[in-house]
Order: structure tokens, then C-alpha cells, then sequence
């Protein structure tokens, strides 16, 4: 698509593959070739699968922070959080993308939507991320949730921060191999065949 660009500390990128996109990322890391950062694949339902690929680089400058009664800090990439919305928008599967950061001795609760899939993954620090106040979840962990209307979380003696992702269920089968997800086996060879064949890309 001839899109090119530096992501650095705080920015994201966000893809959405669609009909064919072929992509490439060149980690430089620091001066002991160390980073951290995420990457979170999101399917598509068959009937978007062909969509029209796009492609966006968010700005850490373009993405929202909002302070929290409690001291919580977020920064919305995707959603909404007392009124405020994230850049990235329009999305198929309806998600939720926030980075969120709580002090010691504080809480965070967020409504989310009843029917839709919702994790927290933590990035450092430990908290409560239900209601066992003694239970805390350290740096690593992943949180799945049960259906419901809202998220609490509680620190304790040390801060935490995580993300908070939520999106619309597809209820599909997931078809996956190297860097594409298809539905069935045969269009996973399908687009195999096309990508050798230079047919991949739509246009």
C-alpha cells in the first residue's frame, strides 16, 4: 500500500488486513538490542474477511489520557472512557483497547459491554482483578472475564498497569496458519496459492 513509518515509544500501529496486505516490522530495540511492545491479532468475520485493507499509525501524542477519580490513568486507543474516544475507530468486531495505570492503595472500575469478550493482560505491578481482594495478579498474567456489565480492579502495596481489551464475539471457526486466518482449511490454501501466484493483494 506504499505505507511506511517509525513506531516509537508510545505509538501504535493499527492494521486491518482485509483482502490481502503484506507487511514488515524492523525492530531496532535500544543500545543492547532490547524493546517491549505488543501485538494483538484480531479476527474477522467470513463476511469482512475481503474487506478493503487499511493501515494507520496512532501518534502517541493522538492517543487521550484521561485521569480517573482514585488517581487511575488511561490512555484510550480504541473506545470510549468518560465521554472521551480513542483515535482508532470504525472498527468491525466493535473493541476496546486501553491502556490503563493504577496507583497503590487504588481502584478502577469499567463498564463493559454484556456479550463481549474482555481480558486484562499485565504489563507490571499486581492487583485485584475480581472480587478476592487478596488474590493479586502479577507482571505476565492474563485475567479472562465472565460475562457482566463492568471490570474492577484494586491495587495493594504496589501499583499495577495492564491492558484492558474487550471486543464483539464472532462465534466462527479459526483457520490459521503463519500469517493468515482464514475459516476453513481450504481458503487457507486458497490464499496460499494466491499469494505464490501474486494474486493475493486486491486492489
Amino acid at each position: 500500500m506504499g505505507n511506511r513509518g517509525d513506531i516509537t515509544a508510545g505509538d501504535v500501529q493499527w492494521m486491518t488486513a482485509g483482502s490481502g496486505i503484506v507487511h514488515q516490522e524492523m525492530p531496532r530495540g535500544d543500545a543492547k538490542g532490547r524493546m517491549g511492545g505488543f501485538q494483538l491479532w484480531a479476527n474477522l468475520p467470513a463476511s469482512d474477511k475481503m474487506m478493503d485493507p487499511r493501515y494507520r499509525d496512532v501518534k502517541r501524542s493522538e492517543i487521550p489520557e484521561v485521569s480517573m477519580e482514585g488517581g487511575a490513568l488511561v490512555k484510550i486507543v480504541c473506545g470510549r472512557v468518560n465521554n472521551v474516544q480513542g483515535p482508532v475507530r470504525d472498527i468491525v468486531t466493535d473493541p476496546e483497547y486501553l491502556d490503563v495505570a493504577v496507583p497503590t492503595g487504588a481502584g478502577f472500575t469499567h463498564p463493559v459491554k454484556r456479550g463481549h469478550t474482555v481480558f486484562a493482560y499485565v504489563i507490571e505491578g499486581s492487583a485485584s482483578f475480581g472480587t478476592e481482594r487478596e488474590s493479586l495478579c502479577g507482571s505476565g498474567t492474563l485475567v479472562h472475564y465472565a460475562d457482566g456489565d463492568a471490570v474492577s480492579i484494586a491495587t495493594g502495596k504496589e501499583p499495577v498497569r495492564f491492558l484492558l481489551v474487550s471486543g464483539k464475539p464472532i462465534g466462527e471457526p479459526v483457520a490459521w496458519y503463519g500469517p493468515i486466518v482464514m475459516n476453513t482449511d481450504e481458503e487457507i490454501r486458497i490464499a496460499f496459492d494466491e499469494y505464490r501466484k501474486g494474486t493475493f493483494i486486491k486492489r
